[in-house]
């Protein structure tokens, strides 16, 4: 207790400095932000309760006696949700990931509309909703499967973060938005270690790291440098200018940040095996009728449910993935923002110069790019093009009240269980109409927005009554964590 209370002597004093900094006016973009006037509220609260969590992590940090693992993973929790790592200090990773949504997106209103979340600079979208983070450390690295002939592991929904240079999926994951300029868009990996150093937890990482994690000789303009919004220029790919010795030591603290936010998210906090399903296997709980008629429909070979979201088997954890992808023949999302981001912002960036234009081509499109890491998966592409990771099922319905909204799918077009299992159902059956169609999503369907490769065998035409539709939807239900026994 008492070496602990030497490395966060100065904790209290360095919050008082974060909290000025959050209470601070910011440069926020001016007119034309995308965000919807009526989601600022309620993005005002997530971020309060955001900036709680921090607060309280760090005074348990400081006043507990903690072991190695609680360090690290709680080290993990403080950067996961330090709204400081991002350029305009206004969004953690957090952000998107809060778990009163299951560790996804917390925002009922950005799900209900524009479904893909606002980065640091307020009018950059990404082009995909965002992801949960339960359970995702269960996801093993990216790799071919020739039994399968296909590819399993990684993280994103394209598998891009495939955990060949961390062995952690999750780790290279969390490495993703601090340098998406759509998402917290610090303009040089440097600047998330350099805005770390200047964190109340600096003397904890210190000492589970070594003190060699941020002795760095920064450069007199880091700070006017990281408060300039990404990406860097194709001139000045490292616009921090460091030496080859401090750049390397800035990479490894980058690394050592990464498995931390893994660490947190790798933890029983975050993976609670504790839903009404759980208990019903320990023998603890019984199913409600209808919800033991829905898991019998999903375990169904008529349903084929069980297939990519595998509820276990011998030796498995039932996490209902299978870690692959597939193309499910989703219409576009036309509310995203992405499509209308084909013209400069005020920094100079545009996110997605094909406009309207823009196709979704997923894994598709990770195995063609630059980012492929293996040239034998390369000629495989073409295959994958429109494919999505299968995500756990788990939490798949966890919401903060009754009234929110979810968006499912890595577009967010879909919007409630009822319309996930209608889809899986129908998409074959019920005749296509345009996107705005009175009947949409319930009579008819927009055309895929990728028609290649489309899973034709496991969904489309599953001929389920409405009434079979539900059971599965209550089944779904079942799996939210947080379940107490005894109750309905």
């Amino acid at each position: 207790m008492r070496q602990a209370a030497l490395y966060f002597s100065g904790a209290i004093a360095a919050l008082g400095v974060t909290l000025a900094l959050r209470s601070e006016p910011r440069d926020w973009p001016g007119a034309g932000t995308s965000v919807p006037a009526s989601a600022q509220r309620e993005i005002e609260s997530v971020e309060k309760e955001i900036n709680r969590i921090e607060d309280d992590t760090l005074t348990r940090v400081q006043h507990e006696h903690l072991d190695a693992s609680q360090q690290v993973i709680l080290l993990g929790k403080l950067l996961f949700y330090d709204r400081e790592l991002s350029v305009r200090r206004n969004e953690a990773c957090a952000f998107c990931h809060m778990p009163e949504a299951g560790f996804a997106g917390p925002v009922s209103e950005l799900n209900r509309t524009t479904a893909a979340y606002p980065g640091s600079v307020r009018t950059r979208f990404n082009e995909r909703a965002p992801q949960t983070h339960g359970y995702a450390s269960f996801s093993p690295v990216l790799h071919y499967n020739a039994l399968q002939g296909d590819l399993v592991g990684g993280a994103f929904w394209d598998m891009r973060a495939t955990g060949l240079r961390l062995n952690s999926p999750l780790a290279e994951q969390a490495q993703g938005p601090p340098l998406d300029p759509n998402e917290m868009a610090l303009i040089d990996a440097a600047c998330v270690v350099y805005r770390a150093s200047r964190r109340p937890y600096r003397a904890m990482a210190e000492r589970l790291w070594g003190a060699q994690a941020f002795a760095i000789r920064w450069p007199a303009n880091s700070q006017t440098t990281c408060d300039r919004p990404g990406p860097a220029p194709k001139a000045d790919p490292l616009p921090v200018h460091l030496t080859p010795l401090n750049r390397g030591i800035a990479q490894a603290t980058y690394d050592k940040i990464a498995q931390a936010i893994a660490a947190y998210e790798g933890s029983s906090e975050v993976n609670s095996f504790s839903s009404k399903y759980d208990y019903v296997m320990a023998g603890k709980a019984k199913f409600a009728a209808d919800e033991d008629a829905g898991y019998q429909l999903f375990r169904s070979g008529a349903t084929h449910c069980n297939e990519c979201h595998r509820d276990g088997g011998p030796g498995e954890e039932p996490l209902f993935t299978d870690f692959t992808a597939s193309n499910l023949g989703l219409p576009p999302n036309l509310e995203t923002p992405y499509y209308k981001e084909n013209q400069p912002d005020r920094f100079g960036f545009a996110a997605n110069p094909l406009g309207a234009s823009f196709i979704d081509a997923g894994v598709g499109a990770f195995l063609e790019g630059p980012a492929n890491p293996d040239r034998e998966w390369t000629p495989m592409a073409k295959s994958f093009i429109g494919k999505h990771k299968t995500p756990t099922l788990r939490n798949v319905d966890k919401r903060p009240r009754p009234d929110f909204v979810r968006a499912y799918m890595h577009n967010g077009y879909l919007q409630s269980l009822k319309e996930v299992v209608h889809f899986y159902n129908t998409r074959d059956v019920l005749q296509h109409c345009q996107a705005g169609d009175p009947g949409e999503k319930v009579t008819c369907w927009p055309a895929p927005e990728n028609p290649e490769n489309m899973n034709r065998r496991q969904l489309g035409d599953l001929g389920l009554t409405s009434e079979q539709e539900d059971r599965i939807v209550a089944f779904l239900k079942t799996l939210t964590d947080g379940y107490t026994p005894g109750a309905k």
